[in-house]
């Protein structure tokens, strides 16, 4: 359950809740329940009728108030206002992040409470409210605490100058990166999870390599000192006037902006998969509560079907599905039960690996390991007691129909998207993700404007490693920008990822735009080394909790145009970045 947040003794927030939940808040003490978001609004958000059923099972007393994130209005203050004042006992309210409810309650209780007190009253519970500071005077000073017409919907906004978007291995990056080459830099980082998650350590968790503990971070941890974190969620962008809406509505400006937020799992977009994960043999290695439970149904099975599959591009760690069943293979070869095992790989996509250099040496573990390979297969549902899945595949004359398939384990990998506020907003190209020059990273429209990460429109592998080499290019450009001169630092699509095809064994395949090979190391990238599981295991989470996430770029320096760019303002990225190509 999300960590509650206690405002006074009669209502706390929290973050999105499960239906799951409802009974440990009963025993817990509350006796009515809030939600005020709208469904449909995040992909992993159980519905209102659910939540409500889950509730009132257990004698808690439930209502929906959904509130538009950044569209908090007059009406929505009241019927709050009306909520608690007809709760008989303490109340919790939830949105996706806490901050909603936490401004609903500011906003009501502001009427007879002064606003320094609900600002410094929120301020304990880590929610940062003083934005809005100017709406809360306003009802203070209203009798009734009705708002007049002139009072400006959203408050004044604080000014950084840089603001970041996303408090994941690339916002923290950069933000070192940042501050490594000038510490008074005035940065803020947007970020609403507490928590910090290593997110290439969980094939080995779903392989018993790693204690999925290991990784995860507090996100005080794990965002730069010297840095402001903005507990909230980023609702939109108003680049016109360089601001970033927050989902209370309120607004942050800025000189220079980083947009990194990653991307979101879309679990709904393959019928049944929801309510089949972490049962009935059905898990993933993408989701930081189900790594222990690959592992679980790895060791269980003896015998049977095993389906592992691949969704179709773009993804992060593209590697990962294909990883996630040379390890699993690799344990039941050892315990001499693979031969009584099938084992499909079912993707989306026409090829084993995009870059054709590494092929032939994970097709010597295919062949090892039997496991049959069937492309252009994309999972469309589950019937997780059933133990079946059905896969719409395409065929060579381009003609699609279904295919029905058994089995007692399904490691499965979730469509992948840009967060809505990305695909929504005026920053995002056609397919919705964040717009970039793929050697600046800058946005080609808005000069100010740069992305990083898995939400970057660029052709790169969406892994760490890129982000590595991403953020001192990012961080250069921005002080360029500032400074009133063009980008210079160029990113050459650099990714790796480290194909573990065997428990002690790795493929370290490094590649940049292309599939251009760009290995660190002077030996042949395409041959599995021990030396390779070594830094995968042992080195890679310290270079990324302790020098990537801390601004130490080692081998990471980023490369240069070879002459001074025209200032900003009179030129584009896109004008001068061709001229490095040769």
């Amino acid at each position: 359950m999300q960590t509650i947040k206690r405002l006074t003794p009669f209502i706390s927030v929290a973050a999105q809740l499960q239906p799951a939940d409802m009974a440990l808040l009963a025993g817990s003490g509350f006796h009515c329940v809030i939600n005020n978001r709208p469904d449909n609004e995040g992909d992993e958000q159980p519905s209102s009728e659910a939540m409500r059923a889950a509730a009132e099972a257990s004698g808690l007393v439930y209502h929906h108030l959904p509130v538009v994130s950044g569209q908090i209005g007059d009406a929505d203050v009241a019927a709050f206002r009306a909520l608690l004042e007809r709760a008989r006992g303490p109340v919790l309210a939830f949105c996706r992040t806490g901050t909603r409810s936490a401004s609903l309650w500011a906003l009501a209780e502001s009427y007879h409470l002064d606003p320094q007190v609900l600002l410094q009253t929120a301020r304990q519970a880590d929610y940062d409210l003083a934005a809005l500071l100017p709406r809360l005077e306003q009802y203070w000073r209203s009798p009734a605490g009705q708002a007049s017409s002139a009072v400006p919907k959203f408050a004044a906004t604080p000014r950084y100058d840089v603001l970041v978007v996303g408090g994941g291995a690339a916002g923290c990056a950069v933000t070192a990166s940042l501050l490594k080459r000038d510490p008074d830099l005035r940065v803020a980082i947007i970020e609403p999870r507490e928590q910090h998650y290593y997110q290439p350590g969980w094939t080995l968790v779903g392989a018993g390599v790693f204690d999925r503990a290991n990784t995860e971070r507090a996100m005080s941890r794990c965002i730069p000192s010297k840095a402001q974190w903005i507990r909230a969620a980023a609702e939109g962008f108003e680049p016109e006037h360089q601001q970033v809406i927050l989902e209370d509505g309120s607004r942050i400006g800025y000189r220079a902006l980083v947009v990194c937020p990653g991307l979101s799992l879309d679990w709904d977009a393959i019928e049944g998969a929801r309510a089949s994960l972490g049962k009935y043999g059905v898990t993933s290695n993408y989701a930081f509560e189900l790594a222990p439970y690959t592992w679980q149904m790895v060791q269980k099975l003896r015998r049977g079907k095993a389906l592992f599959t691949q969704p179709p591009m773009p993804i992060k760690c593209a590697g990962a599905p294909q990883k996630a069943m040379y390890l699993s293979c690799d344990h039941w070869l050892k315990q001499g039960v693979l031969q009584d095992i099938q084992v499909d790989f079912c993707s989306a996509g026409a090829v084993l690996f995009g870059v054709a250099d590494f092929v032939p040496g994970l097709m010597k573990y295919v062949e090892r390991y039997g496991a049959q390979l069937n492309f252009n297969n994309r999972l469309t549902a589950i019937d997780g007691p059933a133990r079946k899945a059905w896969f719409n595949v395409t065929d060579g004359d381009g003609q699609s129909h279904t295919v029905e398939r058994e089995f007692d384990l399904l490691h499965l990998v979730p469509p992948q998207h840009a967060p809505d506020f990305i695909r929504q907003s005026a920053l995002s190209n056609a397919d919705g993700w964040f717009e970039a020059e793929h050697e600046t990273l800058r946005h080609p429209r808005f000069g100010n404007i740069f992305s990083l990460g898995d939400v970057c429109s660029a052709p790169n592998a969406k892994t760490a490693a890129a982000v590595r080499k991403q953020a001192p290019v990012v961080a250069e450009n921005v002080l360029s920008v500032l400074s009133g001169t063009g980008p210079r630092a160029i990113y050459d699509g650099y990714g790796s990822c480290p194909l573990t095809v065997e428990r002690g064994r790795v493929i370290l395949a490094e590649f940049g735009y292309g599939g251009k090979l760009l290995p660190t190391f002077p030996v042949d990238p395409r041959v599995p080394r021990r030396l390779a599981w070594k830094l995968k295991t042992q080195w890679m989470p310290s270079i990324y909790f302790d020098m990537m996430l801390k601004g130490h770029e080692w081998l990471a320096e980023p490369k240069h145009l070879d002459f001074e760019p025209r200032p900003t303002e009179a030129v584009n990225a896109c004008d001068f970045t061709q001229e490095n190509k040769g």
